[in-house]
């Protein structure tokens, strides 16, 4: 498909590389860009060429936040209208989705980036969630997946006052998964991409479930869930031949059956 807001390129090893393409506007998200990138990540989903997707904007920034010119005069009708908050072809999405964060990454950017399963970021990512200084609150996952990755205490200063947190903090709170240098984060991402696009794809994407779950289930209810997903992987190929690889001490060729 042919994008105006958004670069779609597949990438060796079953990869997949959604980049934001706002640069003049520090790619903020407005509704023409996060339609395309909800199509986007859609149809890759739905690709079996693709094992994995990797979000990305530029080195200077990932996403700036929403764009104020959009919402500034909008009515509450206006915003449900632009399908602005309508993320769930990402947050739904079976395969693994990283996020590979440069430069800023506030507001809208960066629950763009909680919103995926992993990030990498480079040493000048910045993640905050400022929507307190106009006037609002974080409207895309930010007081909820914020806290789950930092904790209340860390979560409420983030949100009430504003605090950004540098790609070291941002590491060291839990809220990312690597920090590289500018130079080669995006390589760093795509290389994880990689390694996860080939793993065995059922058993991927029911441990991403599992996971998952554990923010909305009760540690019994959970429990429940892993030990069926578990269950059903014996039924199989993958299964198999995982098995039978490792017994004979070779790699496994998956076939995602």
């Amino acid at each position: 498909m042919a994008y105006e807001n958004i670069i779609v390129e597949k990438r060796e090893g079953r990869v997949a590389l959604i980049q934001l393409n706002r640069p003049r506007a520090f790619n903020a998200l407005n509704g023409a860009l996060v339609r395309e990138l909800m199509e986007a990540c859609r149809a890759l989903d739905g690709d079996d060429e693709v094992g994995c997707l990797v979000i990305t904007g530029n080195k200077r920034v990932f996403a700036a936040g929403a764009d104020i010119g959009e919402m500034a005069t909008a009515t509450p009708v206006e915003m449900l209208a632009t399908d602005l908050l309508d993320w769930s072809a990402l947050t739904g999405a079976r395969k693994p989705v990283l996020a590979a964060v440069s430069g800023w990454a506030l507001g809208g950017g960066c629950e763009l980036a909680m919103a995926c399963d992993m990030i990498v970021a480079s040493e000048t990512a910045t993640f905050g969630q400022p929507e307190i200084n106009l006037g609002v609150i974080p409207g895309a996952g930010g007081t909820q997946r914020l806290v789950r990755a930092v904790g209340k205490a860390l979560a409420m200063e983030m949100i009430l006052n504003a605090r950004n947190l540098s790609a070291a903090e941002a590491y060291q709170f839990g809220l990312v998964n690597k920090v590289a240098p500018v130079e080669t984060y995006l390589d760093e991402a795509l290389a994880l991409a990689r390694s996860l696009a080939g793993r065995a794809p059922l058993a991927l994407r029911l441990a991403k479930e599992a996971v998952n779950k554990a923010y909305e289930m009760t540690l019994a209810e959970g429990l429940d869930y892993e030990q069926r997903a578990f269950y059903l992987l014996f039924s199989t190929d993958d299964m198999r031949e995982g098995m039978k690889a490792f017994l004979e001490k070779r790699d496994p060729a998956w076939k995602g059956s």
